[in-house]
């Protein structure tokens, strides 16, 4: 095992998780394209950021709990939990082994932190994750554990949350937020709909997300003050994921690493730091 000398340190990342198991089925609620550009980004970020991780955390919006909880199955199903798809989509598999240790890691992290946290055996991994990690690690073959948002959705905890988490980035860590930029059902599912508000939000997200530590972390505790914040989140689960790549990332500054129009809408992914193929 790598000491903390040798490990290396992974950026942090805020990706999109796509509509359900949308890249492993035809797509017919819009343009047959619709998720292709996503799906191939996907495909390329593992390359993009360089290196291995030695195991995974991952935030996803599909997880709430009263407090943080911690996937600690040391083989965690999966969780089909998106409706009305195609029969196959049910039978999608990715048999990443989990990790009681890093489960048994974050909670201590996360309690000398001040922050309530409990470990939970039986939830499994929900489709904010398999299904982007299909396509990221397709061999399912690094240690990955899922941790919820608190159901409450406040910003300032879930940075704090990330910020308890940054030390295991020494340890060659991959630290991921699954969720949306943009996430507003109503509008995306309407066609026509120019979505104006979703590019007046990716502009300011970006901005903020450019700057670094404290500053940074004001804007996002904000981020309703943000033009047009509530049209394109009008609940923020699949923002929070954001917060905690964010407060994992120290003063590393944000830069958006991908950029597409899905279903009418701007939608962007951001890394904090460099990748490892730059150093």
């Amino acid at each position: 095992m790598k000491t903390s000398r040798e490990a290396k340190i992974f950026p942090t990342l805020y990706i999109p998780h796509g509509g359900g198991p949308c890249f492993f089925m035809d797509w017919t609620m819009g343009p047959a394209d619709t998720w292709d550009k996503m799906e191939n980004w996907l495909r390329g970020l593992a390359d993009s950021i360089g290196g291995r991780p030695t195991q995974i955390v991952v935030c996803s919006a599909h997880w709430e709990g009263e407090q943080i909880r911690i996937n600690a199955s040391p083989q965690p199903p999966l969780i089909y939990d998106y409706n009305n798809f195609p029969p196959h989509t049910y039978q999608l598999e990715y048999p990443a082994p989990g990790s009681p240790q890093l489960a048994g890691q974050i909670q201590s992290l996360l309690i000398e932190a001040g922050i309530k946290a409990e470990l939970d055996v039986e939830h499994g991994l929900d489709h904010g994750t398999f299904i982007p990690f299909k396509l990221i690690y397709p061999d399912a073959d690094i240690p990955l554990v899922q941790i919820s948002l608190r159901n409450d959705l406040d910003p300032a905890h879930h940075l704090a949350v990330g910020r308890a988490l940054s030390p295991l980035r020494q340890e060659g860590t991959l630290i991921v937020g699954s969720g949306m930029s943009y996430h507003n059902m109503q509008t995306l599912m309407t066609p026509g709909n120019d979505k104006v508000d979703a590019l007046q939000f990716d502009s300011w997200l970006r901005t903020a997300c450019a700057n670094k530590g404290s500053e940074r972390e004001q804007l996002l505790c904000h981020w309703q003050s943000a033009p047009a914040a509530r049209e394109a989140h009008p609940r923020e689960e699949h923002l929070l994921p954001l917060m905690v790549a964010a407060g994992a990332a120290g003063n590393e500054a944000g830069i958006a690493i991908y950029r597409d129009q899905v279903l009418g809408a701007q939608v962007s992914a951001i890394q904090f730091g460099e990748s490892l193929t730059r150093h």
